[in-house]
């Protein structure tokens, strides 16, 4: 029972730290929760990746009632920028199944590199 209970508390300080990230910058789902997934739940690269769109999808609808009610939202650009992620999102779920896990943390790790440096000299 011990470990149930602590399998719970590490996933919801795990969404909770993801969940605080992304109302604060926007951004942390994916960057905080596809590594948490991996390293403290065990979970697969390919099931990480699954999992955290899922995730991302609650952390979504919540900023989505805060910032729509602030009116902070460019609907507009939601639209258009929204047409072309259903489409890239697709393609990248089909492409995930087809790559290995050491692939997809490569990509991934690339794709973290290179916003952390865009972050730190933009």
């Amino acid at each position: 029972m011990k470990i149930f209970k602590r399998k719970y508390f590490v996933m919801t300080l795990g969404g909770l730290l993801a969940g605080f990230l992304n109302g604060l910058f926007g951004s942390g789902g994916g960057t905080v929760i596809v590594p948490f997934l991996e390293e403290f739940l065990d979970q697969s690269e390919h099931k990480a990746h699954a999992t955290a769109i899922l995730i991302i999808l609650s952390f979504t609808i919540i900023s989505l009632i805060f910032y729509g009610y602030r009116q902070h939202i460019s609907y507009e650009v939601a639209l258009w920028a929204s047409l072309g992620g259903v489409t890239g999102g697709f393609l990248g779920a089909k492409l995930l199944k087809k790559l290995s896990g050491s692939v997809i943390r490569k990509i991934f790790g690339a794709f973290m590199l290179i916003a952390a440096v865009r972050m730190v000299v933009g």
